[in-house]
């Protein structure tokens, strides 16, 4: 160590030494504040009434996923409270789970929301999906066990990340064709199609939980979309205009506007996890890929894709392994009950997808994803003649 560098070292080493009583009360108020933050944002937490709502849908649904993003928009709720709200009540930004779940080879749709949102919800669904019902239930994932199920259960689970910064988008709707209003020919191409055939075809015991967390970002990712346009036009920042469009590959030019597609939309923090259970006897392995594959039909190669991140296996840590994969599915089963991505007690770092991919991953399927044991309503349900009596 130079003389120099060791004088400073000895210099600041004996000044904290010697002021120690300087530094403590700042010190515990820091610990004592992340402390309170903690406390009262748990506290928050375990106050909120929430309710499972579930979406029967009815035989025919003729609208296109737009009509799903315009419902997206309503949980796009920004607010965390105001100073005393932050601080001292630990309010925090409103968040919600959408899920898909196959029980047996029923599928089902349900909203995991705040009581408080409840009535807003349902609202703007029926405003866009006047058929389907949407009835108040138990939560699923409440009624299935956890205690001691590594005994006599198998379980899989995994979360998903993007490839690449979250400004790329990955491959919606709109580029399957399915923007406009569908008939069955459009139906064919919809991205949603394999997972709910996997779904349907699972056997009496098994299970997939499919869960999709959204909260409104704040997250400066326009800015995001920006730099990256910049960064692919910077070899030509010295021409023109007209020039630079003439330069681009064509390509880059599909890039540009798909990131400038993905970023004028409104943008949520998103986490997805899915899980896979079945007793022992009926554990079939092979609908683990079968379902981490089903994320790649919104795959685009030259944008962005779906990988599988913390899954329950390990390909490490020979001793013990078998222990510690049982730590991490009880885990991943409590994260998921708890719906905790954004804020403990499983916190993760969210990536970001607008509307429009949003209603690519969760919408209601026309009649083409239908399977023998999807659950829809029989019939649909009209308004009562004018003039009846009161």
């Amino acid at each position: 160590m130079p003389l120099l560098t060791q004088d400073l070292f000895y210099l600041t080493k004996s000044f904290f030494l010697e002021k120690w009583y300087l530094f403590l009360p700042l010190f515990l108020i820091l610990v004592f504040w992340d402390l309170w933050i903690n406390y009262i944002r748990t506290r928050f937490i375990y106050g909120i009434g929430w309710t499972t709502l579930e979406i029967k849908l009815p035989r025919e649904i003729t609208k296109s996923p737009r009509a799903m993003e315009i419902v997206l928009n309503m949980f796009h709720q920004t607010s965390d409270g105001n100073f005393w709200e932050k601080y001292w009540v630990g309010k925090l930004r409103p968040w919600f789970s959408l899920e898909i779940v196959g029980i047996g080879g029923e599928i089902h749709f349900f909203v995991y929301t705040q009581s408080f949102f409840r009535n807003l919800i349902e609202a703007q669904i029926y405003a866009q999906y006047p058929e389907v019902e949407i009835v108040e239930v138990e939560d699923y994932s409440k009624l299935a066990f956890i205690e001691g199920f590594g005994a006599e259960w198998g379980c899989f689970g995994t979360e998903f990340d993007l490839t690449a910064e979250d400004a790329y988008p990955i491959r919606t709707y709109v580029d399957y064709g399915l923007h406009e209003t569908l008939t069955k020919e459009e139906q064919k191409n919809d991205p949603m199609t394999s997972f709910l055939e996997l779904l349907g075809s699972l056997k009496e015991g098994e299970q997939i939980w499919f869960q999709i967390l959204i909260r409104a970002t704040k997250k400066e990712w326009k800015d995001e979309g920006k730099a990256l346009i910049d960064k692919i036009t910077e070899r030509n920042k010295n021409l023109g205009e007209g020039e630079q469009a003439k330069r681009l590959t064509s390509g880059e030019a599909e890039i540009i506007k798909a990131i400038e597609r993905d970023v004028s939309k409104l943008g949520f923090d998103v986490g997805i996890r899915a899980l896979y259970l079945a007793p022992k006897d009926k554990f079939n392995a092979i609908n683990i890929p079968s379902m981490i594959g089903s994320m790649k039909q919104y795959n685009a190669v030259n944008l962005n894709s779906f990988k599988p991140t913390r899954a329950t296996s390990l390909n490490y840590w020979w001793q013990l392994k078998e222990w510690r994969e049982q730590k991490m599915k009880i885990k991943m089963i409590d994260a998921y009950r708890k719906r905790s991505y954004f804020y403990m007690p499983y916190p993760r770092k969210p990536f970001i997808l607008n509307t429009e991919e949003l209603a690519t991953v969760f919408h209601f399927p026309g009649r083409v994803a239908e399977t023998p044991t999807f659950g829809r309503i029989e019939a649909k349900k009209g308004e009562p003649p004018a003039g009846l009596p009161v």
